[in-house]
């Protein structure tokens, strides 16, 4: 199972997909890999960082949507002020 978590002042928000039914073109697994897709390139373009996370192993940063990860965690710009 894949989970997409996006981190915001609200917490974190989630949207799951099941990689073997999106690898057996589920319609319902394609669509939210493509709805993950698409909140993973509109947060990235304003300024968030993902990071690739699975137990036991280091996590990392990636600039492309990956839907074979366990886990991609967002982080939105931190702006200071």
């Amino acid at each position: 199972m894949g989970v997409l978590r996006v981190l915001s002042k609200r917490g974190d928000d989630r949207l799951t997909w099941d990689e073997q039914k999106f690898q057996m073109n589920d319609p319902e697994a394609t669509a939210a890999v493509r709805e993950a897709e698409r909140i993973f390139a509109e947060t990235r373009a304003r300024g968030a960082t993902a990071f690739r996370v699975e137990p036991g192993k280091p996590t990392q940063r990636i600039d492309q949507f990956d839907p074979t990860a366990q886990q991609i965690l967002i982080v939105p710009r931190v702006v200071g002020g």
